[in-house]
């Protein structure tokens, strides 16, 4: 057994990633394979990049010893600097668009990154553009640099150096297509570059999310109509500049919904825990092996982690709140509620519970309310403004129980109620229980908060 050897110095376990053929999916004549990227020490393949741009910094003086490295990002290209800034003593500061899962926040945040969170309902030009942002703030911090991964040769060179090298020797030179996403466009880049000298033959093919306008790029020419995505850290309104997608001569556009579909039965049938964008990239893989006619070896990438996810695309009850987990139709105003009772999805308390064990129940899940269930029916409902009225001058009154705390005079409702009814209750600063009228044993259905109304509405709309 030929073990690897001890390192002493994380920055040199990046790379080397393992190649793992994928089975348990319709792959029609092909064989595809996929390249774990999650497997470097940030857990993604932006660690590659993240270490030849700092070290192209270095040598161009532009980075003095103990600087301060600023990015826009959206999370694995921070989270793969921070490791190299840790490790070589640098400050950094990270420009993030707000709709990054909290993992990579938390994670950039132990690491010792100073986070500025800005708006990702913007486009390019806008002052709180994460990137016009993170400009700007190069020109106000002294001895700081912008990495700028959307313009760094470096970015593109760590791939066409490393990553394009490690497939064609994994691969025994036996490669046909390779099918990767636009972000930055390093991956993609580096690839066409190191494959146009090594295998001219080879097809470099787009997986793009959508909302991104590069699928439209690679078929006509032209920039399509860009829009909103939930897939973090693929996808574009305009081609980058550190760009060339000169080999790019096929694309795929995938849904948000067959993305997350796609890394949710990765992680079931494979074993493989993945982002959202892995999703992006399987799903456009697995469409290109289906429609060829010959057989070919294809590669694609687990760009990074789930477990950055596990808060979002790993949460059923996110997914259903985001409309891409669909629950049994009833008809009545049981499909409003995202946490149905029956299925045991809600939180709940008992009337002789203390408030501490329903205050930490509420923490855990991150609700603000509670109902109070006596053999199998609502008899109250408790909120964080009575525990706070009921502890506040007397902190041992957490030991008190629920019952002392909790709301009796309950807003029910039918299930076959109106949502002109739900309204008035809400708008009273009320949660409605739907109550299931069965013969003379009603039965507690679960809770309507303004935001599942909301998501219901948000749901008609799309």
């Amino acid at each position: 057994m030929n073990a690897p050897p001890v390192e002493t110095n994380i920055l040199r376990m990046i790379g080397n990633t393992p190649m793992l053929e994928l089975h348990g999916f319709d792959t029609g004549a092909c064989r595809l394979f996929l390249k774990l990227e999650s497997q470097n020490p940030g857990g993604s393949i932006k660690d590659r990049m993240a270490l030849y741009m700092i070290e192209a910094a270095e040598r161009s003086g532009k980075l003095p010893p103990g600087g301060t490295i600023i990015e826009a990002t959206a999370g694995n290209t921070g989270l793969g600097l921070a490791i190299v800034a840790v490790v070589k003593g640098y400050h950094l500061v990270l420009v993030i668009p707000d709709k990054m899962s909290q993992e990579k926040i938390a994670h950039l945040h132990a690491l010792g990154a100073d986070i500025r969170l800005t708006r990702s309902d913007v486009s390019k030009g806008h002052p709180d553009f994460y990137q016009d942002y993170a400009a700007r703030l190069a020109t106000e911090i002294p001895n700081s640099v912008y990495i700028d991964q959307f313009s760094n040769p470096a970015n593109p060179q760590a791939h066409e150096e490393t990553t394009g090298p490690e497939i064609w020797e994994q691969m025994t030179h036996e490669v046909d297509a390779i099918v990767c996403g636009v972000g930055s466009s390093g991956t993609m880049t580096g690839l066409s570059r190191y494959f146009a000298r090594t295998q001219p033959q080879l097809e470099m093919v787009l997986a793009d999310p959508q909302g991104s306008a590069l699928a439209e790029y690679v078929t006509t020419g032209q920039l399509g109509k860009s829009g909103p995505s939930v897939v973090e850290g693929i996808g574009s309104g305009a081609v980058p500049p550190v760009a060339d997608l000169s080999r790019v001569k096929l694309a795929f556009t995938i849904s948000d919904a067959e993305s997350l579909q796609v890394a949710r039965e990765l992680l079931k049938r494979s074993a493989i825990l993945a982002g959202s964008s892995t999703g992006t990239l399987v799903a456009a893989a697995l469409r290109y092996c289906r429609e060829q006619t010959r057989p070919k070896r294809v590669v694609s990438f687990v760009c990074d982690s789930g477990n950055k996810y596990l808060s979002k695309m790993f949460n059923d009850y996110w997914m259903r709140d985001q409309g891409f987990l669909d629950m049994p139709k009833r008809g009545d105003l049981r499909d409003l509620i995202t946490r149905r009772y029956e299925e045991g999805d809600v939180i709940t308390v008992g009337p002789e519970d203390t408030l501490l064990t329903a205050f930490h129940r509420m923490r855990m899940a991150d609700i603000s309310q509670v109902p109070v269930i006596e053999n199998g029916h609502p008899v109250g409902i408790l909120d964080e403004s009575d525990v706070l009225m009921s502890v506040h001058a007397d902190p041992a009154r957490f030991r008190d129980p629920v019952r002392t705390a909790m709301t009796s005079r309950l807003e029910t409702l039918s299930a076959d109620a109106s949502l002109e009814d739900v309204f008035n209750i809400l708008e009273r600063g009320k949660v409605a229980l739907i109550i299931l009228d069965e013969s003379d044993d009603p039965k507690f259905a679960g809770l309507i908060t303004r935001t599942d109304l909301i998501n219901h509405l948000r749901r008609k709309l799309q």
